[in-house]
């Protein structure tokens, strides 16, 4: 009898690891060491008790019977999943003396890692790989996935600062939510955004179809794909012109307007609507409505950098609320990723200062170009390490992916919790650990909040956590940095300035205690950061003007691969740059691929994580593309029917959505599917091409056809 009585629930803190700007409390039930329940956390100001689709049911994912458990080696040809049992001293003996074997031919450079955000903690996400990677003198690998075009321009134009408060929005009047899809990619700040949409506030949402964002906003303007520059340039040229420029606030706090000023005459509402396809009287109602109606907001999204000109883009919008004072007001400026006033010490986590003199760079959108011999290096990619990402499905240019990691002569090693599409063509598979089975704090790139998460549950089988994996490998390759030998609680220690200003009052013990807290930058109600300007430039002002700016990314990563031209300078203005794969820039293309397409996150999944989980598939649905009816007809396509979308690059299968979401010319199919599951996934049409600033992606700069199959 007494072995049927559970013992009591314990409840312990916990932070979402997953890529997602807004980084949930939560709380852990654990009964009889094992996690039962997940909930949000109810005292977080963001979290407010909810979790997203995703996450409500997270304990399920600890517990998935297709989670891997144990190392494990290939015994079968790549990518058939044929694995077998070994010893984690056999695992780290057959990676360490292969690899030793690479660097005693190639030297060190012949081995890379591969990683991205798919566990965003400070220890288990960004540490250890990269430290560990450094120090063997390994490629190093640049992380372009989604962000660098927009960081790019918004450090050009405002420097390093977290922008209006994302808590703030409640106080905002008029609020623009700019590419970004926040019903699906940023819940917790939607609910604020809904909230003062309920008190009065004008919520505008721009986007280039109709997201479950944009349908619940009171007014959906709609560009073309890759012309939101356009719209940003009309907006300045009636802001201008009209007379609804804070005169004062440019004067005092910001530096080239009259060469702006100059260059937005030539911008015209109409010369925007013959770009854009929005009518000029939307545009000018735009422009009026967001200068006249005080604190006004904008959010931007990453989306608006993943086109070809898209960092110019963001450079024209960042600039608006400068013309208009917005900065002023409680609830006014501009949002992109508060992450630039948290204290993560990236030096000390990363490590860059091992990475000896002259070692080659891998840009992750090259991946596949590089690891079939397209893309030239100074020495041959033979191993690759692959651990919190999953590039088959999130990477571009899929189908050159597979047949790299085709290649019996690259060792694949895969760090993983289930067998992804890329984990399929592993050597070496190694169980990690997920969320309640580590310790960690998670970074957060949404709010202005620490998030702790604690170890509260084992891991089954014999899962071990990231960083204990290359604790271990460090220690059989005699690494000596104190790096490699800190336990997860002195990382912590380590990894965040807790005697920056921002952190008085807070430290690990705090957060142990509490499980979160807000840095010391003020409230919600009374964070006006730039109300006098203070921005983190070299002139300590907005600069819409910016004189001899190098693209700094570029330069010195391109070099490294043959035909390199050093790139340009970064124009001295924002202004709308064209995308290249349209029917205007590339009229013969678009004869025989006269779609653009537009890949945006999915509702149901996080990039490929939970695409692999029942219940997650069933409520998403079937790998889709939404298309219009006009388009749809031209090509004797029926709701539900299956097609191949597809273009030079590659294909994939999907059930027809035919919608007025989309305009004429425009599909949409979501990222995230797993390919193994289905026949082909988006970045299987996906373009590698780098934006104009960062390295950036211009997968929404994509042309395709959509046939009945």
């Amino acid at each position: 009898m007494d072995g049927d009585i559970k013992s009591a629930i314990q409840k312990h803190h916990g932070g979402c690891p997953h890529d997602c700007p807004d980084t949930c409390s939560m709380v852990f039930h654990v009964q009889d060491k094992k996690l039962i329940k997940v909930q949000g956390n109810p005292d977080h100001p963001m979290t407010r008790g909810g979790l997203c689709v995703k996450l409500n049911d997270y304990e399920k994912r600890h517990y998935h019977p297709d989670r891997i458990l144990y190392p494990m080696k290939r015994v079968g040809p790549k990518g058939e999943k044929k694995f077998e049992r070994i010893t984690w001293d056999e695992a780290f003996d057959s990676i360490v003396s292969k690899w030793q074997e690479i660097i005693d031919e190639h030297g060190p450079q012949a081995i890379m890692p591969n990683s991205y955000l798919g566990n965003q903690g400070l220890v288990h996400g960004l540490n250890g790989g990269d430290a560990f990677f450094a120090r063997l003198g390994a490629t190093v690998t640049e992380r372009t996935f989604c962000g660098e075009g927009s960081c790019t321009a918004w450090l050009l134009t405002i420097g390093p600062t977290a922008g209006v408060d994302p808590e703030s929005f409640i106080h905002s009047k008029f609020i623009i939510v700019w590419a970004c899809n926040s019903v699906s990619t940023n819940l917790h700040h939607w609910h604020i955004i809904k909230e003062a949409q309920k008190q009065g506030a004008k919520v505008v949402v721009i986007d280039a179809y109709a997201s479950r964002t944009a349908k619940e906003a009171d007014w959906h303007v709609c560009p073309k794909p890759g012309t939101d520059g356009a719209l940003a340039m009309a907006m300045m040229n009636v802001i201008i012109e009209e007379g609804l420029v804070d005169q004062d606030y440019v004067d005092n706090y910001t530096v080239g307007y009259p060469e702006l000023a100059e260059k937005a005459k030539e911008r015209t509402p109409e010369w925007a609507s013959e770009i854009t396809g929005i009518p000029a009287e939307d545009i000018i109602k735009l422009a009026r409505e967001y200068a006249t109606t005080q604190p006004s907001a904008i959010r931007i999204g990453v989306a608006l950098e993943k086109s070809w000109g898209g960092s110019q883009a963001i450079r024209a919008v960042t600039a608006l609320p400068a013309l208009t004072g917005a900065w002023r007001h409680v609830g006014g400026g501009i949002l992109q990723f508060p992450v630039w006033e948290h204290p993560y010490k990236f030096d000390v986590i990363c490590r860059p200062d091992l990475i000896p003199e002259g070692t080659q760079v891998v840009n992750n959108l090259q991946l596949g170009r590089v690891l079939t011999g397209e893309q030239k290096l100074k020495v041959p990619i033979k191993s690759m390490m692959c651990w919190n990402t999953n590039p088959v499905t999130q990477a571009t240019e899929s189908e050159k992916i597979l047949e790299g990691l085709k290649s019996e002569d690259l060792f694949l090693i895969s760090a993983e919790h289930f067998i992804s599409d890329t984990a399929a063509f592993a050597d070496i598979l190694l169980p990690a650990s997920m969320g309640a089975e580590q310790e960690d704090i998670i970074l957060s790139w949404g709010h202005l909040y620490l998030t702790y998460n604690e170890k509260c549950i084992d891991s089954p089988g014999e899962c071990l956590p990231n960083n204990e994996i290359f604790r271990q490998l460090a220690k059989r390759l005699g690494f000596e940095e104190d790096n490699f030998k800190w336990n997860d609680t002195e990382c912590l220690e380590n990894y965040i300035d807790w005697d920056a200003p921002a952190c008085d009052g807070i430290d690990l013990n705090y957060l142990k205690k509490y499980g979160y807290a807000r840095l010391n930058v003020g409230t919600k109600d009374d964070r006006a950061p730039h109300k006098e300007g203070n921005f983190p430039t070299p002139s300590g002002k907005c600069e819409f003007r910016v004189v001899g700016a190098k693209n700094f990314v570029a330069g010195p990563f391109r070099q490294m691969y043959e035909g390199f031209q050093p790139g340009e300078d970064i124009p001295e203005l924002p202004d709308y740059v064209a995308s290249k794969e349209t029917h205007e820039a590339n009229p013969e293309l678009a004869k025989k691929y006269p779609l653009n397409i537009l890949a945006p996150k999915s509702h149901g999944f996080i990039n490929s994580s939970y695409a692999n989980i029942e219940n997650k598939l069933k409520g998403q649905g079937e790998q889709f593309v939404l298309i219009n009816p006009a388009d749809a007809e031209n090509r004797g396509v029926t709701e539900g029917q299956k097609v191949k979308v597809f273009n030079d690059r590659g294909s994939f299968e999907a059930a027809a959505k035919v919608t007025t979401d989309v305009n004429k010319g425009i599909v949409v199919a979501t990222l995230g599917y797993w390919r193994q599951l289905n026949n082909g996934v988006v970045n299987s049409v996906s373009s590698n091409a780098f934006g104009d600033m960062g390295n950036s992606p211009t997968s929404h700069d994509c042309l395709v056809e959509v046939a009945t199959i």
